[in-house]
């Protein structure tokens, strides 16, 4: 049984509960930004990738006011989709070949016609999921998502009450997120938990283990805090690259317990990158190890207001597309550069230590989100097990430092810089 070193001090989480928010204003809504023309042709490998699995923001309305949040999700979009634009996009989805589409927000059940697009999902032969919160699931939504057609909803889990409560900015989120799941199997409606890793939570991942078996999840979803949206504002939450040497054979450990149990447990795509574990933890793909991020290729993100993104969770400003009301989705999906990038990409794209990494061609930098919070572009991700080994084969380490702060709009980041130290008593407290 591998217990991770606590990454903060007492003192340090004690100051970290109890701090307040560094920003309190609501989300910038910028100006609608120009996009790059759709390519006038559609080459074999545009028509050959399709988005098998779609994530969809309903509404960027939403009841939590997390503080990692990559959205700063709250207040509705000004101009999110009608019900009846959201439902012609459920359309084109199923054309395209879309088999799974999973709704997001803010929360999914605060946009008025959440059920009708869960209904029109299924009619078009594709599964439906939701994520959630959990602090307004109440009986009744999740008996009309139920009779909607909805096959599964995940619940946000982020560690014990104390910790939940201030990772989800609202005091008895956790609670409402306990309800919830029970609130769901009440009426027959399967769920599964997902967490978040940063230094707040990693001490509390047992825990969130033992609420995944006592609450007859069928899966748990893992993924590491992301320096952006809200938690670019406060650096001290998120891993340290080096924090992964402590969490990694933890999240083995779990990982080889959910499958004893039947319980699928997936690590998202920024948790990485074939260190030891990685047979372990990626047991589920079909080559049975990591592999480059899908964005693009097998993913697809939608915002609210019908912009088009290879990743849900990818900024704004770089990585739309186009936009559902000026295009048709084959079209932006087949012939808008912002979507292509994944196709594209090969070595000589990665840099840093990325670049000449005995696995970069199979990785190619890993989740492009994360390298892209952190420095503005991909193919560079600090966020590797096998890379924290290799530095402290070496006596070293990597850090993060922020140089630039975030300018507090939706999915927005600051700027980011790696630091190289050695490993010494002085280091290791810090």
């Amino acid at each position: 049984m591998h217990e991770p070193k606590d990454p903060l001090s007492n003192a340090e989480r004690a100051h970290l509960l109890g701090t307040g928010r560094p920003r309190v204003a609501l989300p910038i809504f910028d100006a609608q930004v120009e996009r790059l023309p759709l390519a006038d042709t559609v080459r074999n490998v545009d028509r050959q990738d399709r988005p098998i699995y779609v994530v969809w923001e309903l509404t960027l309305k939403c009841d939590l006011a997390c503080r990692h949040c990559g959205s700063r999700a709250g207040v509705a979009r000004p101009d999110e989709l009608s019900v009846d634009e959201a439902l012609d996009l459920v359309r084109q989805m199923a054309a395209l070949g879309a088999r799974e589409v999973t709704l997001i927000g803010g929360e999914a059940y605060l946009f008025d016609g959440w059920t009708q697009i869960i209904r029109e999902i299924r009619k078009q032969g594709m599964q439906s999921s939701l994520v959630t919160g959990g602090r307004g699931w109440n009986h009744e939504r999740a008996a009309a998502g139920k009779t909607a057609g909805l096959q599964t909803v995940s619940v946000s889990i982020d560690g014990d009450e104390a910790t939940h409560d201030r990772l989800r900015g609202v005091k008895g989120a956790y609670a409402s997120a306990r309800q919830a799941l029970r609130n769901s199997l009440a009426v027959g409606l399967p769920v599964s938990v997902n967490s978040q890793v940063n230094r707040l939570s990693m001490p509390h991942l047992r825990h969130i283990h033992e609420i995944v078996l006592q609450s007859g999840a069928h899966g748990w979803q893992i993924q590491l805090t992301v320096p952006a949206g809200r938690a670019a504002d406060e650096p001290e939450v998120v891993l340290q690259p080096y924090d992964l040497v402590e969490v990694f054979p933890l999240l083995a450990e779990l990982k080889q317990d959910c499958d004893r149990r039947r319980i699928k447990c997936l690590l998202g795509n920024n948790v990485g990158y074939f260190g030891p574990f990685d047979h372990i933890l990626r047991s589920y793909t079909t080559c049975g190890h990591s592999f480059s991020c899908q964005a693009g290729r097998l993913t697809m993100g939608i915002e609210a207001n019908g912009d088009i993104k290879g990743c849900p969770s990818l900024p704004t400003s770089n990585w739309v597309g186009g936009n559902i009301r000026e295009h048709s989705l084959q079209d932006i999906w087949e012939r808008a550069a912002a979507l292509r990038f994944n196709r594209d990409r090969s070595v000589k794209d990665l840099w840093g230590y990325c670049q000449s990494c005995y696995y970069a061609d199979e990785c190619r930098g890993g989740c492009s989100w994360m390298a892209s919070s952190l420095f503005g572009r991909t193919g560079n991700n600090p966020y590797c097990h096998h890379r924290a080994l290799d530095f402290a084969s070496r006596g070293e380490r990597e850090r993060v430092v922020r140089v630039e702060a975030a300018p507090g709009s939706s999915f927005d980041h600051g700027r980011w810089e790696i630091a190289v130290e050695e490993v010494n008593e002085a280091s290791e407290t810090r």
